[in-house]
């Protein structure tokens, strides 16, 4: 096994900015229930998000369920379906999950 050390360019390990699982776990959860609060704000069905998003319904409502952790890909589709800006839902996310 190989370690690789990396050092951001803030000078910090790029572990110390990467979250801690748990709190991976909360981000995501909390990106998913936002981007489902938004398709339910603009009214659209699984079916329509998922067409517009190039993806099979059964993988929307996977990830809606928490079935299923989406990748970034993923996640970029559904924001871009939906029209909205996953990095400000990621940093909204992110402070929650801090704030515990």
């Amino acid at each position: 096994m190989t370690i690789v050390k990396c050092k951001s360019g803030l000078g910090l390990p790029y572990s110390s900015l990467v979250p801690k699982l748990p709190e991976r776990q909360i981000i995501s959860s909390k990106v998913v229930a936002a981007l489902r609060a938004e398709r339910l704000k603009q009214n659209l069905s699984m079916n329509v998000l998922a067409q517009k998003a190039g993806l099979h319904v059964s993988m929307v409502s996977l990830i809606e369920r928490e079935l299923r952790k989406p990748t970034l890909d993923v996640f970029l589709r559904i924001s871009e379906a939906l029209g909205v800006d996953l990095w400000k839902i990621l940093k909204s996310a992110t402070a929650k999950a801090k704030r515990g």
